[in-house]
C-alpha cells in the first residue's frame, strides 16, 4: 500500500520551525544587547544620575578647599604687609642699615690704614751682623702673617677690612698655598695689601702691638721682606658680592 503524500501538513511545520528559529534569534539578540549594555555601564544603572552627583560631590569639595586657600592667601598677605609697615619705621631702617654694614654687603668709605706685605728678593742675604743667611721660607710672606695683620686691624676698632680685592665677612679665610694666597675662592700672588677703615691711630696702633707682626718686622730689617703702613683720609672698601654659605663648622666645649 502506498501512502499518499501530504504536502499541507509538510508547508505547516516547516512555518512553525522557521518561527522557532526567529524566536530564538530575537531572544538572542535581545540578551546580546543586553549584555553590551551592561558592559558599557560597567554594572551600573545608565538610566540614573549618581555620577552627576558624584561630580557635583567633588565641586562643592574643591569649592570649600578654595575658600580656605583664599583666606589663607589673605591672612598672609596681611602679615605681610604688617612687616613692610614695620621696616618703614624710622628705628627698623637704622637696624637693618647697621646688620648690612656689619655683614659687610655695603661699600664702606672712610678714614683708613693700608699695609703691604711682600717677599724678599729672590737673591736676599742678611742685612745684619751676627744673623744667620736665610732660607726660602725666611723669604716669602706666610698665612701668619697675613692673618695677623687682619686680627690687629680688627682689633684696632676696623669697621670693614679688605684683603687684595675682596671684602672680608665673618666666614672668610687667609689662607697660604705655597707663596700664593688662598682667598674666597681666588688666588693672589704678593704683594699682599690689607686695608681697613676706621680710626687711624687706633688701627696703627694695634697693627705696632701686635707681637706676631712685631717678629715679622725682625725678618724686614734682617733679609729685606716687604712691609709699608700708610694712612689714607678717604679710604673706600667694596661690598662683599660672594656666596655667604657657611660650608662647614665645629665647636668646642
Amino acid at each position: 500500500m502506498s501512502i499518499p503524500p501530504r504536502p499541507a501538513r509538510t508547508r505547516a511545520s516547516g512555518t512553525r520551525i522557521v518561527g522557532r528559529a526567529l524566536t530564538c534569534a530575537v531572544f538572542a539578540l535581545a540578551g546580546l544587547l543586553f549584555y553590551i549594555s551592561a558592559q558599557t555601564a560597567r554594572g551600573t544603572d545608565l538610566r540614573t544620575d549618581n555620577s552627576l552627583l558624584s561630580l557635583s560631590d567633588v565641586i562643592r569639595q574643591r569649592s570649600a578647599q578654595n575658600q580656605q586657600s583664599q583666606a589663607q592667601l589673605a591672612e598672609l598677605q596681611e602679615r605681610a604687609q604688617r612687616l613692610t609697615d614695620r621696616q618703614g619705621s624710622p628705628a627698623d631702617a637704622a637696624q637693618l642699615t647697621a646688620l648690612e654694614q656689619a655683614a659687610a654687603l655695603d661699600p664702606l668709605q672712610g678714614p683708613g690704614l693700608t699695609v703691604t706685605l711682600n717677599d724678599a728678593p729672590p737673591n736676599a742675604t742678611s742685612r745684619l751682623p751676627g744673623v744667620r743667611e736665610p732660607d726660602v721660607n725666611d723669604l716669602v710672606i706666610h698665612q701668619q702673617d697675613i692673618q695677623a695683620v687682619v686680627n690687629a686691624l680688627w682689633r684696632g676698632g676696623a669697621e670693614g677690612v679688605q684683603v687684595m680685592d675682596q671684602r672680608l665677612i665673618s666666614t672668610s679665610a687667609v689662607r697660604c698655598v705655597g707663596n700664593t694666597l688662598l682667598l674666597q675662592g681666588r688666588v693672589y700672588s704678593p704683594p699682599y695689601v690689607v686695608k681697613a677703615v676706621g680710626k687711624t691711630d687706633a688701627l696703627r696702633a694695634a697693627v705696632e702691638a701686635d707681637p706676631t707682626i712685631r717678629n715679622y718686622l725682625q725678618y724686614v730689617q734682617a733679609y729685606g721682606l716687604g712691609w709699608k703702613v700708610q694712612e689714607s683720609g678717604d679710604l673706600a672698601l667694596p661690598g662683599y658680592s660672594g656666596t655667604a654659605d657657611l660650608r662647614a663648622a665645629t665647636g668646642q666645649q
